[in-house]
């Protein structure tokens, strides 16, 4: 009760400081990142004119099991780390580097094992399989590099790691287009190049040395990460799975289609990665949870919304033009796609809401329930594939964001009773 009253106390006393921390912090981050999804999003929409839908439909695929691979395995350790720094546990290194290495070589070993039927889903391409494995390697050390700057609030440098990630990314279908290399290996490699040019950033990660002396315990830390391993899952689960399913039941050209309608999500999650690693160490260390998730939430809702407005006056025409894909979107199931979006980034807000107090099991169980439902529907529910996802994806966000509102209710509630008292 002390500790609390004292934690309290000192939310209470540094709040405007905390609020401005977090709110640079968001700010600086969000030049990097929104120009990070510029890029990406650039990326396939070069990907997709410069090749033909079975080999764009192949990279498509590629790219969604890698992000499912390095966002379970990897991201975890980087909130670990984040979380633990912010904490001023400096001399957490040790047990987050032991658990990153043991994700990276369960995923080699994993890989290699399942080569055979990676191959056979990337067209049968020995060489997009290897860009797979060295990519989610080289992505080991850039996510711990991206835990460590989040950590220390140095979010210029994680900025600048996101975005010479996907710069030099894109830079290899801008080859193509241009003459200078051809085919979809030269598309592919930009895969892999990507998480190795972000290291370039890392030697300036090691010149700042915290003098802390706590340290998280590999069982502590091991828990977090795993509760937030399956997090990572259900979350790729929502954005992967409807390509995966439909690449299964309709082939890899559908599949890009799929692919490209939730790129409508995926681009804002990404920029929206800015909020959620200033947010993790800013609440943390302290900051006021009640304020930061209120005001976040608003944005959001109002940035979905205007999302939405937009693909129903030109949603069609739009995706024509990024995608050339031949294919017909629906106004409505764009705009679906835009409102579950909102809800997936509020459910973003509140995940972190409650990694910072220790809920992480609790938010687990409700991610992963959400994410086996979604399979479920996609696997068995009525509709075509491209509106199946579209509805889908929107239900799914809803019932995951309501579901972690139910996780930290408690402890908002009791923040705004602290302020009114």
């Amino acid at each position: 009760m002390a500790a609390d009253a004292a934690r309290t106390d000192t939310v209470a006393a540094g709040a405007p400081a905390d609020r401005g921390g977090y709110a640079r912090g968001a700010r600086v981050l969000s030049i990097g990142i929104a120009s990070t999804g510029v890029f990406t999003f650039a990326y396939f929409s070069v990907a997709s004119h410069v090749l033909s839908k079975e080999s764009y439909g192949a990279i498509s695929l590629l790219w969604s099991i890698l992000f499912v691979a390095m966002s379970v395995f990897y991201r975890p350790v980087e909130q670990l780390l984040s979380r633990s720094l912010a904490q001023g546990r400096g001399a957490a290194l040790r047990t987050p580097l032991l658990i990153q290495l043991g994700f990276a070589t369960t995923f080699l070993v994993a890989a290699l094992i399942c080569r055979g039927p990676l191959q056979r889903g990337f067209a049968h391409s020995a060489a997009l399989f290897w860009v797979f494995v060295v990519a989610a390697v080289a992505y080991a050390a850039s996510y711990f590099a991206r835990g460590f700057f989040a950590g220390h609030r140095r979010f210029g440098l994680y900025g600048l790691l996101v975005l010479f990630e996907s710069l030099s990314r894109f830079c290899f279908p801008l080859a193509v287009a241009v003459g200078i290399a051809s085919g979809r290996t030269a598309v592919a490699l930009g895969i892999a190049a990507a998480p190795l040019a972000s290291l370039l950033v890392t030697p300036w990660a090691y010149r700042h040395r915290a003098e802390h002396h706590d340290s998280v315990g590999l069982r502590e830390g091991g828990g977090f990460a795993l509760s937030v391993a399956g997090m990572q899952l259900a979350e790729q689960t929502l954005l992967n799975a409807a390509v995966l399913t439909v690449s299964a039941s309709a082939g890899s050209a559908m599949a890009g289609v799929v692919f490209s309608a939730l790129l409508i999500c995926r681009a804002p999650l990404q920029l929206f990665q800015s909020v959620q690693t200033s947010l993790l160490p800013h609440l943390a260390g302290g900051g006021d949870a009640r304020h930061a998730v209120r005001v976040t939430a608003a944005v959001v809702s109002g940035f979905a919304g205007l999302v939405a407005l937009g693909l129903l006056a030109i949603g069609p025409w739009a995706m024509h033009v990024l995608f050339g894909d031949g294919y017909d979107y629906a106004r409505l199931g764009l705009a679906a796609i835009a409102v579950g979006m909102g809800f997936h980034l509020t459910a973003g807000t509140l995940t972190q809401a409650a990694l910072a107090e220790d809920k992480a099991g609790r938010a687990a169980v409700v991610w992963l329930s959400c994410g086996a439902a979604f399979v479920a529907w996609m696997v068995a529910g009525p509709l075509g594939e491209v509106a199946r996802t579209e509805v889908g994806y929107m239900c799914a966000a809803a019932v995951l964001c309501t579901g972690l509102w139910m996780v930290v209710r408690e402890r908002l509630s009791a923040l705004r009773a602290d302020a009114v008292s």
